[in-house]
């Protein structure tokens, strides 16, 4: 069994006795270990954060119409000027020969006729290109559209019908147009293979 070994106590008391020094047995120190761990370092990385998110900016093209925030048109638009929609529109825009482009904050309730068509924002009505049409991350559309090439990024949202023409395809002429050109024709007489 372990005793505790018996501590010399100062007496409060002066003594007589001069004072010597006596040696004391020191806390044996626990072996070293081979290794040993160094505690854990805490290094603060600062947290980049993705910029604000800045609004697109409006394409700065000579002749080109804006139709900006905060704008509210409605009616029938034409026209051979690119058209920059990020207001609100509603009615009908046929520009065949220029490009309309939707911005982000851009709400359209209208069939569109272009040359070439980009939309970012929200469009309610029929697309009709003749080169083009895109439809951005953001986009949200409604209706169909016609056209020879187009471009759906991730997360656009489209609802309605997609037809795809030929570049060089022209309009077929309609019953009544073909109608009408027959009464200008003369029927010919037909050959024989003996002649």
């Amino acid at each position: 069994m372990w005793r505790k070994p018996a501590e010399v106590k100062p007496s409060s008391k002066p003594s007589d006795v001069p004072a010597t020094s006596v040696p004391v047995p020191s806390k044996p120190e626990p072996p070293k270990a081979a290794f040993q761990p160094e505690p854990p370092v805490t290094v603060s990385v600062p947290v980049l954060s993705a910029p604000p998110a800045r609004p697109a900016a409006i394409p700065d093209a000579p002749g080109m119409s804006r139709i900006t925030s905060g704008l509210k048109i409605r009616g029938e638009m034409s026209g051979s000027s690119d058209l920059y929609i990020d207001g609100e529109t509603q009615g009908k825009i046929q520009l065949g020969e220029a490009r309309v482009t939707v911005g982000p904050n851009g709400r359209v309730q209208a069939d569109i006729d272009a040359r070439e068509i980009n939309i970012e924002g929200t469009v309610k009505g029929n697309l009709k290109a003749r080169e083009s049409v895109r439809l951005g991350p953001s986009s949200q559309m409604e209706g169909s559209v016609l056209t020879p090439r187009i471009g759906i990024d991730d997360g656009a949202r489209l609802r309605g019908k997609v037809e795809m023409t030929r570049p060089d395809d022209t309009p077929k002429p309609s019953k009544t147009e073909r109608a009408t050109n027959s009464g200008n024709l003369r029927p010919m007489a037909s050959r024989s293979e003996s002649e």
